[in-house]
This record gives C-alpha cells, sequence and structure tokens, in this order.
C-alpha cells in the first residue's frame, strides 16, 4: 500500500531523518523531517497552469506548530489554534526567503508550502527541521526548484559555534551571557541565500565565520535531500520561460530614452510619477494584443533593471547620485512629544521612522505561549508601516507578515545594550510609526528606537544603529555593493543585507538575496562596507543625544525590594487579601515573582514608600530596643494592645505606660490613639513586651536617663 524512501544521517549529536511515502501522499511532494524526536511534515502542492494575467510568482508558505506536538491543549476558550503566532509567522518568512529564488525564472503558477509541527521535544527548535522539510518535499515535486536547500542554527560559546544549540539555550539570550549568538543560515550547496541572526556584538570576522561554519554543516543535509530525490522524486513539471525578447525589444526602443530620464530624478515621488509616464508613453505604441500579454509586466521590469543596475556597475552612478559607500543625509530629533515617556523622530534621505518609548510595570510583561513553554517579555517592539508613507492608498489593517518581520528584525537588534531587568525593572515598549519610506524602514527602526529609550531615560549599554546594503551582480561576475539603497535598488537589486550594531559589533544580521547566491568575498566586503555606513550613522545619532535623557514626570517609578521566598504568602496573604490592602491603602501597584523580588510602582514617591514600609513591616521582624510608632486596639485592666508592626500587636502594662501609678490605663489612653512604644522583648511564652513611659510621646526619641529623672 505504502511505498516508503527512508533517508538518515548523522548530524551533529542528533540523527536526521527524512521520509517519504507514507502520508499526504496526494500532495505533490510531502516529506516527514525527524530531528532527535522533533517531527514537521512538510507538503507542497502547486497548479499546473499560471492565473491569466498574472505577472508575479504567487508562493505562499504556511508554518504551523500544534500543541499536541508537545502534548499541551491550547488555551483560550475554544482550546484550538486560532491565528498564527509571531513565532509561525516568522518561521514561514524564514522558509520564503530562500526558496523564493530558486524557482525558475517566469514561473507564476501558485505554490503553496505547508509546514506542520507533528512532534517536539523541546530540545531541537523545529522551525530549522521545517526548512529542511520543505526543500525535500519541493526537491521531490518535480516543480521548476533549482535547489535543494538546508539551514541550520549556530549559536557562539566560548569562541566556539555551536550547531543547533538546543531550545533553552537560545531562550532570553539577553540574560545568558555565555552564549552570544541564534543565528540561522540557508543556502545551497554553492552559496549562501538566507540569513537571520541576533547577536551581542560580534565582530564582522566572528559573524562570517559563523556564516561559513553554518554552510559548511547544510551540506551533508544536501547530500542527504538529493539521495531521497534520486530515490522518490517525480518526474520534472514541463515548464520552459516565456520567450517575450520581442515584447522586450519594442518596450526597450519605444522607452528606453523616456524611462533613463525617469530614473536620473533624484525625489521619489517626481521620480515614481516620470516612470509612470513613461509606462504610460510605451503602452501607446503598443498594439491590443501587445498590451494584453501576460508577459508586458516582465518586460518592463527587465527595462527597468537593466537601466539601473548598469548605471550602477559600469559607471558607479546610482539614481539619487550617490557614490557606492554613501549614507543619506541624516536627521535625528528627540524629544518630539511632551506627553510621551520618549521619543525620537529619525530622518535618513526620504525614509523617516518616528519611535514612542514606553515604560510599564511588571503587569504590562507580554506572556508568550509557545511550544516550549509559556514565558514572559519585558521587551516589546511593535512596528507599523501605513500606506501613506509610500504616497499611496490601501487596505489598513492588523499586522501582516511584512510589519512582524520587520518589528522582530529591530527588537532582535537592540537586545544586547537593554540593561538587566534587575538593574532597571521596567517593561519597554516600543512602537515605531513609519512616516515615509525610501530603503530600509527597519533599519530606521532601529535608530529611531536607541534615540528614542536614551530619551526615555532607559540606560542602554551604548547606541544601536543598522544600515541596509545592496548588490548589483552581473552575468560576468561584476558586482557593486551599494550602502544604504532606496528603494528601487531594492526592489532592482540582487540582495537586501542589513546589519545593525554598535560601535564594538554587530547586534543583528539580515541577508535576503534574488540570485542563486552570493560568495564569501561578497558577503566580505558588504559587511566591510557595512560597519563604515554603521559608524557614520552612529555619528549623527550622537549628535541628537548624549547618554539617557531624562525620566519622564510622566512614566511610572519603580522600587524593587528582596524578600525571603518563605514570606511571600504572608505578603499575598489568604486569597490575596493582603496584598489588595496593600494596593489599595497605599495606591501604588505591588508585584510579587516565585524568587521573592517585589516590584513597587507608582508615579507618586510617597505612595511607593508607603507601599514598601507595609511589605517591610509584614515580612521583617521587630527589633528588641527599638522605638516604633503604634495604634492602641484595645484596653485592658491590667494594660493596653497596641499594634505597633504591620499586623503585630504587643503589650503594654499599666506600670509600663508612666512614670506614675495608674488607676486604669483608660485614664491616659484610648482606643485609636497613636502611641511611642519600645520593643522590652519577649516573654517565656513568645508574648511581645512593650513600654511607653520612656518614649516622649510627642517627638518619638527615647528618654535619656535624665528625662526619665525629671
Amino acid at each position: 500500500m505504502f511505498n516508503v524512501t527512508t533517508k538518515s544521517m548523522q548530524w551533529g549529536e542528533e540523527t536526521l531523518t527524512l521520509e517519504t511515502g507514507k502520508v499526504a501522499r496526494q500532495a505533490d511532494g510531502s516529506v516527514v523531517a525527524t530531528l532527535g524526536e522533533t517531527s514537521v511534515m512538510a507538503n507542497v502542492t502547486y497548479a499546473k497552469e499560471p492565473k491569466p494575467g498574472q505577472d508575479f510568482f504567487p508562493l505562499t508558505v504556511h508554518y504551523n506548530e500544534k500543541y499536541y506536538a508537545a502534548g499541551k491543549i491550547p488555551g483560550g476558550f475554544f482550546k484550538r489554534e486560532a491565528r498564527p503566532t509571531e513565532k509561525e509567522t516568522l518561521t514561514s518568512r524564514l522558509i520564503d526567503r530562500p526558496i523564493r529564488p530558486l524557482f525558475a525564472p517566469g514561473f507564476k503558477n501558485e505554490v503553496l508550502v505547508m509546514c506542520t509541527v507533528l512532534s517536539h521535544d523541546l530540545v531541537n527548535d523545529p522551525d530549522v527541521v521545517a526548512m529542511i522539510a520543505a526543500s525535500a518535499a519541493l526537491t521531490l515535486s518535480g516543480a521548476p526548484f533549482m535547489g535543494p536547500i538546508a539551514g541550520c542554527r549556530v549559536g557562539y560559546s566560548g569562541g566556539e559555534y555551536v550547531l543547533n544549540p538546543d531550545v533553552e539555550d537560545m531562550q532570553d539570550l539577553r540574560s545568558n551571557p555565555d552564549q552570544r549568538l541564534d543565528l540561522v543560515v540557508a543556502g545551497t550547496k554553492n552559496a549562501v541565500m538566507m540569513v537571520e541572526s541576533e547577536a551581542y556584538e560580534l565582530t564582522e570576522e566572528e559573524m562570517l565565520g559563523a556564516v561559513n561554519f553554518a554552510h559548511e554543516q547544510i551540506k551533508p543535509v544536501i547530500d542527504l535531500i538529493v539521495s531521497l530525490a534520486e530515490d522518490a522524486a517525480k518526474e520534472p513539471f514541463d515548464f520552459s520561460p516565456p520567450d517575450y525578447a520581442t515584447l522586450y525589444d519594442k518596450v526597450k526602443s519605444l522607452g528606453e530614452d523616456k524611462m533613463r530620464a525617469a530614473f536620473a530624478i533624484r525625489d521619489k515621488q517626481e521620480r515614481t510619477t516620470a516612470i509612470a509616464e513613461a509606462r504610460d508613453a510605451v503602452k501607446a505604441g503598443l498594439s491590443e494584443e501587445e498590451l494584453e500579454d501576460a508577459n508586458l509586466g516582465s518586460a518592463f521590469k527587465k527595462l527597468e533593471s537593466t537601466i539601473l543596475r548598469g548605471d550602477v556597475v559600469k559607471n558607479g552612478n546610482r539614481i539619487d547620485g550617490r557614490n557606492l559607500d554613501t549614507v543619506r543625509d541624516i536627521v535625528a530629533e528627540t524629544g518630539m512629544l511632551p506627553r510621551t515617556h520618549g521619543s525620537a523622530l529619525f530622518t535618513r534621505g526620504e525614509t523617516q521612522g518616528l519611535v514612542i518609548t514606553t515604560l510599564g510595570t511588571g503587569e504590562d510583561e507580554q506572556i508568550i505561549d509557545a511550544l516550549h513553554g509559556n514565558f514572559r517579555s519585558n521587551f516589546l517592539l511593535h512596528y507599523n508601516f501605513p500606506p501613506y508613507s509610500v504616497g499611496e492608498v490601501g487596505r489598513v489593517g492588523p499586522p501582516g507578515r511584512r510589519e512582524i518581520g520587520h518589528g522582530k528584525l529591530a527588537w532582535r537588534a537592540l537586545q544586547a545594550v537593554l540593561p538587566a531587568p534587575t538593574d532597571f525593572p521596567y517593561t519597554i515598549r516600543l512602537v515605531s510609526e513609519i512616516t515615509e519610506s525610501n530603503g530600509s524602514s527597519s533599519m530606521a527602526t532601529v535608530c529611531g528606537a536607541s534615540l528614542s529609550m536614551m530619551d526615555a531615560g532607559v540606560p542602554l549599554k551604548s547606541a544601536v544603529a543598522g544600515v541596509a546594503m545592496g548588490l548589483i551582480l552581473e552575468d560576468d561576475g561584476e558586482y557593486a555593493v551599494l550602502t544604504d539603497i532606496l528603494g528601487d535598488e531594492d526592489h532592482l537589486g540582487d540582495m537586501d543585507f542589513k546589519v545593525a550594531g554598535t560601535e564594538d559589533g554587530i547586534t543583528s544580521l539580515q541577508m535576503d538575496i534574488k540570485v542563486a547566491g552570493i560568495t564569501a568575498e561578497i558577503m566580505e566586503k558588504a559587511l566591510a562596507q557595512a560597519k563604515a555606513g554603521r559608524m557614520h550613522i552612529l555619528g549623527e545619532m550622537n549628535k541628537a543625544i548624549s547618554g539617557a535623557g531624562e525620566f519622564s514626570v510622566h512614566a511610572p517609578r519603580i522600587e524593587t525590594m528582596q524578600i525571603p521566598t518563605d514570606k511571600i504568602r504572608e505578603v499575598i496573604g489568604s486569597g490575596g487579601k493582603v496584598i489588595r490592602e496593600i494596593v489599595e491603602t497605599s495606591g501604588a501597584k505591588v508585584d510579587i515573582n516565585d524568587e521573592g523580588i517585589v516590584k513597587i510602582a507608582s508615579a507618586n514617591g510617597e505612595a511607593i514608600q508607603k507601599a514598601y514600609d507595609m511589605i517591610h513591616s509584614t515580612v521583617a521582624e521587630p527589633e528588641e530596643g527599638q522605638v516604633y510608632k503604634g495604634k492602641v486596639v484595645k484596653i485592658v485592666d491590667f494594660g493596653a494592645f497596641v499594634n505597633f508592626f504591620g499586623k503585630r500587636d504587643g503589650l503594654v502594662h499599666v506600670s509600663q505606660i508612666e512614670n506614675r501609678r495608674l488607676n486604669h490605663p483608660s485614664d491616659v489612653l484610648q482606643e485609636g490613639q497613636d502611641v511611642w512604644v519600645k520593643l522590652l522583648g519577649f516573654d517565656d511564652r513568645g508574648k511581645v513586651r512593650l513600654a511607653m513611659k520612656m518614649v516622649d510621646q510627642e517627638t518619638g526619641k527615647e528618654k535619656t536617663s535624665e528625662d526619665a529623672a525629671e
């Protein structure tokens, strides 16, 4: 019934197995990849005909995590997996980016890749396994895919690169100084296709070494996929790239001069308008049949690409007249908004980001429900890219894959410079509103976020800047690396290479390419050129702010205190009664974790102090010989009971009230009266003994022997 093919190999410390032929047999390609006890099923289907008039490649990748894979039941009312999590969205992008450039040019049939996590051993991250499974399924499917690719994760600890470190090792790198890198690399056997990383100020040499290490580690996996394909691949799909040479020649003859003149305009909006007018002029000279040709869009793109790329490689001329390694003009401003905790406006050429910082308490931390368990994050970054930022109209809705991906890239870039939660016990939320865009708004977000947090008084280790690099790679091997690319250079170029970091090193690296891979030589040049660009941007940022700004009067103040873990129950009280009373009485927010760390937050310093005193009196023990302020709670014939230390009461014997004989304590005391008492000690039964007569009831100071004599 089944025609199963299985291939296995030892990969690092685990066994990697690829299997096909048992499940999802109606899909064009189906592979279950298993690393350790983490299994991911990838299924590929593709349309056998393109949709009429379609001028783009409709590839869709879905990565889905099923809670049953880790023996969990989803939360929420419906107890069912709902909208994609951030991890699922980011992993879908992670798989899409290296495989998209490897489909045959001109292939516009719809392709669907679905990766489902079936089992998770909580050790091996399923994202890399899913990438391998997707590549294998595409290779078996018969689709015109010029792979296979493979991917792996690399850590960097103790000066050594680590292949596929455990999930736990990659969790919250900010609090793990021994682990300095979380890098995912994908590529073919000959070249690297995609890089994604979170780093902790690694040098360019260390990052390049990590990428090269990863590339060597994925080569045996590619051989394994090829071996599987040799036994189980379907017949290649009969596809020939469309021949539109005649149409292109006509488009070129009609529009080359106009298009060159349009690309010579430096202002983006004017250039966009001129390009649209050049297109309209070309269309006016085409026949009705040529206008309906599905390859007309490709012909226009080829003409635009030829004009832009040829000028850059041959003459070093860019659209806006810059040199290859020049960064556009930068204006950085802070303190833009009066009521926010921190704000910055970062403008680089025609790209602009308004980044706002909000400081919150432990209650504001994000609780993340992941397959490997729940965890909390006190650093959030949300990126918004509205249509007006590029002068367009369009649908406005929830964040898409692009917004989530760009926001996560900036989030990774800033991790290395954040203060430890113990030093700065705030939840930090950044929102980047992209108000203009013409080239790398994610890197503008990094720069603006760094400035905004400094404006909010966040004690960052240092400033972080980011720059986007581009590449023009010609068929003859000639190439040009571009610093701070424009939108058109990204669209018509071969690489989007984003590097963020401090003066001391790289904190994030992301690379996507549109060709069949780039060499180590090109990557080394791009890293060196990016470093020079980053240093220039940091210099411009330093003009806007130096060090941390003043802490906003509108931001909450947070004080921390440590209490014994065996006292946590007393502070919380039965059903939360005690902590609710502390919050209601003081007006401050109080948060206690399992380690006994208490965070007290309020914009009012008196409220914080009041809550602090209440908690301290609850968990501390009174000291013999000390003077305390208390309240008379009950009067009896032989004395008065005084509440003097939190909930603790003690007896002031009638003989210890005043230096004279009293008929009854009520002669001088009444219930509810505030008094000063000295703790004399504890009797044999542990009862508290207090005295009033040796304390000045006006000042609360203990009387001297002379005072007592009087």
